[in-house]
């Protein structure tokens, strides 16, 4: 009997990659295999991010496209996922312009799956399962892994901040703090598989443990996973400023395990701006925040989200942001054009910032950032470094890739069987986004 088989598209961030693990984990134990490409699929799955209006277009386009690949094979079952599901308006679009989709169902709900499948083998008939939040964390789902040397672990879902701009409260639900014994079991279950790296995930992980029934911080957490056996590097996001504590500062400086990166969004450098976001700091707080965290960790790499074209954002209060990234010397950024996301204060408010503005500025931001990344790099030459070996590189076949403890990454030639493995590399070579060396 021939092997039913799958295709996910994963968009948007790093829980968006890990709900695509668990998925790919419940499907497997449905005996589908893993397809290469959709064409060889009996189901096509998408699992959706909502954060940026492109990512949301790109979904509707390639649904689009599955019309006569279901056409062809009617007994394709497709289905749409994550957050754009959690939308009445998205759900809507889908229910009527594409009604070759077969079932949606949200982010709150994956370990139903299994379920929903069958329901609609059974029926035939469209199946729409969205839950709004999830009271209860659901803890036996597992995750077929991209890798079998790293992996992220989710220690928190949803989020309390309600950023203007920022749909994800609406479509993860309320912040929850997983129970620290649940992750600290499941890491080391990981670091007993061989697994040497793991990244921490939450929406605003300095806020974890705030739902639990008793005093538990991140801070504590990250003491108790550096002290398992087998994991040799810990890396966590996202941080939000107004919530990084002296104690986390202390912890990142003291535990050996703890990589010397640190991911923290400044979003804007204009606190005009940073007020009408709603992100509850100003920017000589997060200075301050900066000038400690370097001070404890001299050789910490720095990145960060910035959205360039918020309404109302003058040409004053975009100087000050370059002003700022100048001043802060950030080794990489997210750059983000400001999307109207429908739902967000944001989407309503006045002197929403016209197109060719934002292009421009946003233009002008990757000049000012481009220079300093380089010079950040330039720091490494000469020096050696321990390098996570990760794979062969996309574009030479003779070329390895892997990170540092501080994130950057590294392409050196070198053997395939060193993946997975730490190496030590000396670097010959810096440029804008890469380092390039050689293993000694």
């Amino acid at each position: 009997m021939k092997k039913k088989t799958y295709f996910i598209q994963t968009y948007g961030c790093q829980m968006n990659e890990h709900d695509s693990e668990k998925i790919s984990w419940l499907l497997e134990n449905m005996k589908y295999i893993k397809a290469d490409n959709k064409e060889k699929s009996d189901l096509i799955i998408y699992n959706t991010c909502l954060v940026r209006e492109n990512a949301e277009l790109k979904v509707y386009g390639q649904l689009g496209a599955l019309k006569n690949l279901k056409r062809k094979n009617p007994k394709l079952i497709i289905a749409v996922c994550g957050c754009m599901m959690q939308t009445e308006k998205a759900r809507n679009v889908i229910l009527s312009k594409y009604k070759h989709v077969d079932i949606i169902f949200g982010t709150n709900n994956i370990h139903k799956l299994p379920q929903l499948i069958n329901r609609y083998k059974q029926t035939g008939k469209t199946v729409v399962d969205i839950e709004e939040e999830n009271q209860e964390i659901v803890e036996n789902i597992e995750s077929n892994r991209k890798y079998s040397f790293k992996a992220f672990v989710d220690i928190m879902y949803g989020c309390n901040n309600f950023c203007t701009y920022c749909i994800v409260p609406y479509t993860r639900g309320r912040e929850k703090s997983r129970d620290p014994k649940d992750i600290i079991d499941e890491i080391k279950k990981l670091a007993q598989a061989g697994y040497k790296e793991i990244t921490l995930l939450g929406q605003n992980v300095n806020s974890y443990g705030k739902t639990l029934n008793y005093s538990y911080t991140f801070a504590q957490l990250l003491k108790d996973i550096n002290k398992i056996k087998g994991i040799e590097r810990i890396r966590f996001m996202t941080s939000h400023p107004k919530d990084l504590s002296d104690e986390l500062i202390e912890v990142m400086a003291e535990l050996d395990k703890v990589c010397e990166q640190l991911h923290l969004p400044v979003q804007s450098g204009s606190n005009r701006i940073l007020k009408s976001m709603n992100r509850k700091y100003t920017r000589e707080d997060y200075l301050q925040l900066i000038n400690k965290i370097k001070k404890a960790i001299p050789n910490i790499s720095i990145s960060t989200d910035i959205i360039v074209g918020f309404p109302g954002e003058t040409e004053e209060d975009f100087n000050e942001t370059l002003d700022f990234v100048k001043q802060i010397k950030y080794d990489s950024a997210f750059t983000f054009l400001y999307s109207t996301r429908k739902g967000t204060i944001a989407a309503k408010m006045e002197n929403q910032v016209p197109d060719t503005v934002k292009h421009e500025r946003f233009q002008r931001l990757l000049d000012t950032l481009y220079p300093i990344f380089y010079e950040e790099n330039l720091k490494y030459l000469n020096k050696t470094v321990e390098v996570l070996v990760e794979e062969v590189s996309k574009n030479n076949e003779d070329v390895l890739t892997g990170r540092t403890r501080t994130g950057k990454l590294i392409h050196f030639k070198g053997d395939e069987n060193l993946i997975g493995k730490m190496v030590n590399v000396k670097i010959k070579t810096a440029k804008s986004f890469t380092l390039e060396g050689y293993i000694i």
